[in-house]
């Protein structure tokens, strides 16, 4: 941080919504309706993920837990990641709500102008779009989350550091 200039006011994560969070991906959460009966009637199918990109250059769905421990906010970032070549989802088991800190694919953010935060309401999930850069998976809730992502044998991981650190706040979802 610059000792010259002010502390950067604090990002406060919004409650997620899918027309707010449509830049950045996708939110996966049950939806209304009334789905297709499946297993002779006893229960509803209801198909989320129609959009999932994993296949470039040679890539292949992985599925994968993350044992995620709560983390303390407000929380300062200081870096952000992005997968240019495939989506990531990520789900809770279980009401585990999580923070996801995000900017727009393209140009690495620098500043806190560059970003924005959601969170979730212990039972929406999210699909970011291939290149979205996002912050590492910030629990509010100890627990498990199901995470869909691209495995290749070549890294898809591009890492950008912020100008000057940021805290975000956590607002209240629930």
């Amino acid at each position: 941080m610059n000792a010259e200039s002010p502390l950067a006011a604090p990002l406060v994560a919004q409650p997620l919504t899918s027309t707010a969070f449509a830049p950045f991906g996708t939110v996966i959460e049950a939806p209304t309706g009334e789905g297709r009966p499946i297993n002779g009637g006893n229960a509803r199918r209801f198909d989320l993920l129609g959009d999932l990109q994993l296949d470039a250059d040679g890539g292949r769905p992985m599925l994968a837990l993350f044992r995620a421990q709560a983390r303390s906010f407000p929380h300062e970032v200081t870096e952000m990641e992005r997968h240019a070549l495939g989506s990531q989802a990520f789900v809770p088991l279980g009401e585990r709500r999580f923070v996801i800190v995000v900017a727009r694919a393209g140009d690495a953010p620098v500043s806190h102008r560059d970003l924005a935060a959601f969170v979730t309401d212990g039972h929406q999930g999210v699909v970011l779009a291939p290149g979205t850069w996002h912050h590492a998976l910030l629990a509010v809730d100890v627990g498990d989350f199901v995470v869909i992502e691209r495995a290749a044998a070549a890294v898809d991981c591009d890492v950008c550091w912020l100008q000057e650190p940021l805290r975000v706040v956590a607002a209240a979802s629930r």
